[in-house]
């Protein structure tokens, strides 16, 4: 499927970003994963800091690819799109998101202390080497939108 057949579907909308709206989204990601290294922070709020960061990179691919969720499960899709932005081989990827979007909702709204400390820290690490590689997409497909 492709985001082509995921807007006719419904399940996105047209966007127009432009180079303010995805530096203003990847200010978010770095103020999140200097937070999410703080020693005075449960694993619990580390790693749901650090999926937001995440989930912000997924973002700016979307915005920069011309499209918005819908509001409807917008999260799921947002991080569901990183493969057909970035190619199959992040289809694992996409995966363990959302696993952990499930996590951080279980930890944020039903029960603290579910999250291990290596969690939240293997969880920081994917979303540094993920703003890396969006970093270097932006750079090579949609220059124009490079901070």
């Amino acid at each position: 499927m492709s985001l082509q057949q995921w807007h006719k579907n419904g399940w996105l909308r047209s966007h127009q970003t432009n180079r303010q709206q995805i530096a203003g989204l990847l200010a978010i990601v770095e103020r999140d994963l200097a937070d999410a290294c703080s020693a005075r922070l449960s694993s619990d709020w580390q790693f749901g800091i650090s999926h937001n960061a995440a989930l912000k990179l997924c973002t700016i691919l979307l915005y920069a690819e011309g499209y918005r969720p819908e509001r409807a499960l917008a999260h799921f899709r947002t991080l569901q799109a990183l493969p057909l932005i970035l190619g199959q081989k992040r289809k694992d990827d996409a995966a363990y998101l959302d696993s952990c979007r499930i996590k951080r909702n279980t930890v944020e709204y039903d029960v603290s202390g579910r999250t291990s400390p290596e969690e939240a820290l293997e969880l920081i690490q994917f979303a540094t080497e993920l703003k890396t590689d969006v970093l270097l997409w932006l750079k090579e497909e949609h220059p124009e939108y490079c901070p």
